[in-house]
Order: structure tokens, then C-alpha cells, then sequence
């Protein structure tokens, strides 16, 4: 047996899990309250009360409808929030969810990284801010940075797994949701709350500033936040990467009416970026100069929800967004190409009361996007997108059986300048079934039929782009592609052990993919977009061991690991899948103290699609320390010393375009206080 399988049983054995957040259950900063809102900012501090675990809230999952409790949802979920996300916030929502099993992150550098789940990435991982797509060009080419600011997010939820019905067919390998609050939904319950964070890291000599603020009473709520990163180019073993710098500025305010009868809001952010590219560093010898981007989006938000409106209806959702978007691609100080996306997004979720026992919610999501990217490298001529979908879900309480049923239908249609217009018709059905054993034991059965049309790139591509260093050819005459998906989960909850496995299939008619093609245009390699019948198996596992809690403190041990094979129906292998990992961390806390050190394994990656090379296996070894040195009834203050990659390895991602020119970051100490209020 492969010693990562071998390893992987290994994790298998021990998990056996419950469907919840993977703190130690004793730690209440994980928590949401009931009606979804994120918990308050001592919860979310680093302090760590003494609450029994019997007693503990229950994280709400907002990405579901009826703001489902974590311990609810059928599908594969996970949510980071509370100490267990401020460990986890890098300078990348990519980078952030990496840990999560099952969950990887590309890499272009600091500056760049979206997740991967389970094998799939782009177009097919939707990146929401509250519920709404981010709506950046993050999907186009790994080396444009998502717009959604990990520092910034109350709790991220991360649903593994088709997620078309609520969310659209480009969400046909998951969603990450980032939950930030900056359109508020209840009144501060002391009038004010907030945190603030500085730090410094020694990786790239950075330094970062957050704050964040709500306030409000009789009825109203205002909110407002802000970062500054500014890291410099980062080391890694032997040397410093040249063009590896990130700038980050972002904002936002926002306010809310708010009463019994629900609420209404408005929020305005701003999101500045300027980061180099370390595959296009430049040639002082022959004046070739490098390559950085900067980008600009602002976006404006409206969102609402209204207690029972009318008749047979528990609640009423609308959420409405407009993103102005631009980056612009430079050689030096000369402007290349300048990519745009001007989209509106709008979704009406409506929550039926209960009807012959079944609870659930239906609704109508309508977007329009104009993409263009005009220059010296339009490989992708300005497109106009527009979809609309209806979808609805329901689920059901049989004893200790739980069912969930969606479904979904949409219209989408892409239509490039002086070219002919697609339309699509994707649908899509899910069923899921949960049987609770016993209160320990549980086991999960999803289902899925999934479409996605294809995207602007993947059918009008046709030039050289620089700053991924590839010449990309579409082909439009794509057809959607199908998803058949079967996933097996087991759950085990007990007074010591909190586990999980599952394992899934996920079988591809018609899937796109990115092919090396060995020929070179323009002094770059040939990448053409093909479709083809495609194969997605693996599995993940985690156990969490309670080894003990007395006057000490708390001391719990996790275990994990994951691993995805894809293949084409040829046999060939698909380019640019996650290696398979396995790790481990032991973690203590007590009234004051905080403590964690763990490692990750990620094997080597020689399942390689032509023309690709292969990575090694590496071993990133990670520690956390926090104190709060100042705590009350309002506000807490904790210091905290963080160290990544400590054995400062060379690390380089197999799901990253550039992994041969920019490995991960070497050794990293960061140092830093927030404070909650």
C-alpha cells in the first residue's frame, strides 16, 4: 500500500465523526448565536471561559437556508471561527482554509491564492462575501487575487461538495463563504463592540493593521472596518523571491434598520491591491522588466430580511450587489492589459413554515456581468454574461432519520463582442440523508446531479497572457459539463473522541480542463481548454481526542488527513491536483494561555497530467502561542507569537501554476495583540 494511503487509513481509523466545527468542544469562541448573528467579540477572542461542553451554542451556518446549525446540515460542512480562525487568518482566503481536510488553496505568490476542494478550483468554487459572489476575476487565471479579505471575516463556512442549488453552476465543486457582517442584522447588545490587530511577520519583514467597529441602539446599527497589509518580498530557503510583494488596503461602512420585524442595510467597501508577480520577476542584465498588478474593486451592497411577511411565509430574504472591478497588468511602469468586470448580483430567499413536516426555502438568483480585458493581451475578448436560476430545498425530520431534497434550474448565456452568443440550460437535484444511530453515532448520504455552463475564458480565450506566462486557446463550442456525485460520511460524537470520515465519487461527463499542449506560441507555452469524461475519488478524515481537562488546563489532539486521485476516462491524469496530506496538532488552553504545534505532511504529488512536473513531498511545521493578558466582562486583549514552517522547508504546491518559479514561504515568525471590546 502507498504510504499516503497507508496513512490515510491510519486517520480513517480514528475518525468517526460528528458533523461540527473541529475546536476542542470545551472552547465556546466557535460559537454563533441561535439566530445566526456571529457570537460576540469575547467569544471570539482568545479567551477561553470554562463552559460545559453540554452547554455549549451551537455554530449556525449562514450559507444554508433557515441559517441551518452546523450539527444539522446533511452535506459536508465545515466553519472556521472564534481562536481556531484567528490561528488560520493569512494574507489569502486560499491560504486560510488550506488546513481544513479536504481543502487546499492555489498559490501565485503571498498575494494570490483561492481554495481548492476536493480536486476542483476556478470556476468551480464560488468565493461568496455574505451569500454574494465576490465577483472579482479571480476565476479567469490563478494569477488575479479574490477581493474578499480573510482578515476581515466573523466566521468562514466552507460547504465541500456540489453547492449549485443555492448558489449557481459555478459553484459545482463548493463554496467558501465568508461571513463579515458588514451589513449588521442586530443591534450591538452593549451598544458598541469591536477588535483591533496589529502584527508583524518576518517571512517578507511585513506588517498588518485590522480594526473593526459596530455600534448602535433604538433600532439602528452602523459598522465599520479596515486593513492594512504591507509585506515585502517574502524568503524562502536559501534566498529571497524577487516580485513576491503584496500592498493590501480595504474598507467598508455600512449600517442597518433593525426591529422586530427584521432588518435593512447598506454597506460601501473598497478593496486596493498591488502585488508583484514572481514567475515574471524581470531581467535587470537584458532590461526585461517584472511584472505587478493592481487592483481596485469597490462594491455596494444591499440586504434585508422581513419576519414573516405574509402568509405560509417564516421569512424573507433579499440580498443586492454591484461590483465595480479593475485591475491593470504592468511590465514595469508601462501598462499592459487592464481587465474589468462590472457585475450585479441579486438573490430572494424565501423560508416557508412548516408544511406536512417539511421545512424548507425557495427562491429566484439573477446575475449580469461585462467582462472585458482590453490591451496588450486580450486573450479573452469583452463578454457579456447573464444567468437567472429558481431554486428550492426542503428537509425533513423522520425520527432519526433526516432527507433533504433540492433542486434547481437556470438560464445563463455568454455573448462575446462581435461574436456569437451561448446559452445554456443547467439543472441540477440533490438528496441527502442523515440517520442518527444513536446520540454518538451518525451516518451521512449525499447525491447529486450537478451542471455547469462554462465560462467566459474556457470558450473565448484565444492569446498570449503574461502574466501566467501562457498562450490559452477556448473552445466555443464547449457544452456544459455534469456532475454525478455519491458521498459516504461517518460520525462519531463522543465524551473523548469527536471524528469524522467520508469518502466520494465523483464521476464527470463532458468536464473542462486546461491541457499542456507542448507547443509554443508567442514564446509561451500552449494551454488549450478541452472537455472530456473525468473521475474524482478520495477522501478525508479527522479526529479530534479530548486527552484531558483538569486544573492544568485543557490538552486535545487532532488528527486528519485527505487525499483526491482525478482521471481522465482515458486514463490520463488531470493536471494540477492536490497531493494527498496527513497531519497532526496537540493544543492546550487554560484561563490565560493558548498553545498549539502541529505538522502537515504533504506527500508527493507524481500523478501528473503531460507536460506537467511533478512535486515532492514536504513537511510544514507549525506552533501557536497566545496570552490574554487583560480580560473583563467588555472587552479582552490577548499577545500572540505564531510560527509558520518552522523547519523552513521547500515547499511547493502541486495545485499551483507557478510551483517550479515560487515555493511557499520559508520559515515564519509573527508576532502581534488584538484586543476585543
Amino acid at each position: 500500500m502507498p504510504i499516503h494511503r497507508l496513512a490515510l487509513a491510519v486517520c480513517a481509523g480514528l475518525a468517526l465523526s460528528t458533523l461540527q466545527v473541529r475546536a476542542a468542544p470545551a472552547d465556546v469562541s466557535d460559537a454563533a448565536t441561535a439566530d445566526g448573528a456571529p457570537p460576540p467579540e469575547a467569544e471570539r477572542s482568545g479567551a477561553k471561559p470554562k463552559v460545559d461542553r453540554e452547554t455549549l451554542p451551537t455554530v449556525v451556518v449562514n450559507a444554508m437556508p433557515g441559517q441551518q446549525q452546523a450539527d444539522q446540515v446533511v452535506a459536508p460542512v465545515s466553519v472556521l471561527s472564534g481562536a481556531e480562525l484567528d490561528e488560520a487568518r493569512a494574507g489569502t482566503i486560499g491560504q486560510t482554509v488550506s488546513n481544513v481536510p479536504g481543502v487546499q488553496t492555489t498559490s501565485f505568490g503571498q498575494g494570490v491564492g483561492r481554495p481548492v476542494i476536493r480536486g476542483f478550483d476556478g470556476p468551480r468554487v464560488s468565493v461568496l462575501s455574505d451569500g454574494l459572489g465576490s465577483e472579482d476575476v479571480s476565476n479567469v487565471s490563478q494569477d488575479h487575487a479574490v477581493t474578499v479579505e480573510p482578515f476581515l471575516a466573523d466566521q468562514i463556512e466552507i460547504l465541500k461538495g456540489p453547492s449549485t442549488l443555492l448558489y449557481g453552476s459555478g459553484a459545482i465543486g463548493g463554496i467558501v463563504n465568508v461571513v463579515d457582517g458588514r451589513i449588521p442584522s442586530v443591534v450591538p447588545a452593549d451598544g458598541v463592540s469591536g477588535r483591533v490587530q496589529v502584527g508583524y511577520d518576518s517571512v517578507s519583514d511585513g506588517n498588518s493593521e485590522a480594526f473593526r467597529v459596530d455600534a448602535g441602539g433604538n433600532g439602528f446599527a452602523v459598522h465599520a472596518d479596515g486593513l492594512s497589509r504591507r509585506d515585502h518580498d517574502y524568503d524562502i530557503p536559501g534566498e529571497t523571491l524577487p516580485n513576491s510583494y503584496v500592498h493590501t488596503n480595504a474598507g467598508a461602512i455600512g449600517g442597518s434598520a433593525i426591529g422586530d420585524w427584521g432588518y435593512l442595510g447598506l454597506s460601501v467597501s473598497r478593496y486596493l491591491d498591488t502585488y508583484g508577480n514572481p514567475a515574471e520577476a524581470g531581467d535587470a542584465v537584458t532590461g526585461e522588466a517584472p511584472v505587478h498588478l493592481q487592483m481596485a474593486q469597490t462594491r455596494y451592497d444591499l440586504k434585508g430580511a422581513i419576519n414573516a411577511p405574509f402568509a405560509g411565509i417564516d421569512k424573507l430574504e433579499l440580498s443586492v450587489g454591484h461590483t465595480d472591478y479593475q485591475h491593470i497588468e504592468f511590465d514595469g511602469d508601462v501598462p499592459g492589459t487592464t481587465f474589468t468586470n462590472d457585475a450585479n448580483e441579486g438573490r430572494l430567499l424565501l423560508t416557508h413554515a412548516p408544511l406536512a413536516g417539511w421545512l424548507g426555502a425557495f427562491g429566484v438568483q439573477a446575475f449580469h456581468r461585462d467582462f472585458a480585458a482590453v490591451g496588450d493581451e486580450t486573450f479573452v475578448p469583452p463578454t457579456s454574461t447573464r444567468g437567472l436560476g429558481l431554486f428550492v430545498t426542503e428537509r425533513r425530520d423522520f425520527g432519526a432519520l433526516d432527507v433533504d431534497l433540492g433542486a434547481r434550474v437556470d438560464r445563463q448565456s455568454s455573448t462575446p463582442d462581435g461574436g456569437d452568443e451561448r446559452d445554456f440550460h443547467p439543472y441540477s437535484v440533490s438528496a441527502g440523508l442523515a440517520w442518527r444511530i444513536d446520540d454518538a453515532w451518525h451516518v451521512t448520504l449525499n447525491l447529486d446531479r450537478a451542471q455547469r455552463a462554462p465560462a467566459e475564458e474556457e470558450l473565448f480565450a484565444n492569446g498570449p497572457h503574461d502574466a501566467s506566462a501562457t498562450f490559452e486557446v477556448g473552445d466555443p463550442q464547449l457544452r456544459e459539463e455534469t456532475a454525478n456525485q455519491a458521498e459516504l460520511g461517518l460520525h462519531w460524537h463522543g465524551e473523548r473522541v469527536d471524528a469524522k470520515v467520508a469518502v466520494y465519487a465523483n464521476h464527470y461527463d463532458d468536464f473542462i480542463y486546461l491541457a499542456d499542449t507542448g507547443r509554443v506560441e508567442d514564446d509561451l507555452p500552449v494551454r488549450d481548454w478541452s472537455q472530456a469524461n473525468a473521475r474524482f475519488h478520495g477522501g478525508e478524515a479527522e479526529a479530534t481526542v479530548h486527552l484531558a481537562a483538569n486544573a492544568s488546563g485543557h490538552y486535545d489532539l487532532r488528527i486528519w488527513g485527505d487525499t483526491v486521485r482525478a482521471t481522465l476516462e482515458d486514463g490520463g491524469n488531470l493536471p494540477r491536483i492536490p497531493a494527498a496530506r496527513a497531519g497532526s496538532e496537540l493544543s492546550w488552553h487554560d484561563d490565560r494561555w493558548r498553545a498549539s504545534v502541529g505538522a502537515t505532511h504533504y506527500f508527493a504529488q507524481d500523478d501528473t497530467a503531460a507536460f506537467e512536473t511533478s512535486t515532492a513531498g514536504f513537511t510544514l511545521v507549525n506552533a501557536h502561542v497566545a496570552w490574554s493578558f487583560y480580560a473583563n466582562d467588555r472587552s479582552s486583549w490577548e499577545a500572540f507569537l505564531d510560527g509558520n514552517n518552522l523547519a523552513d522547508q521547500t515547499a511547493r504546491l502541486s495545485t499551483s501554476l507557478i510551483k517550479d518559479a515560487a515555493p511557499l514561504p520559508g520559515r515564519n515568525v509573527s508576532i502581534g495583540i488584538r484586543g476585543m471590546f
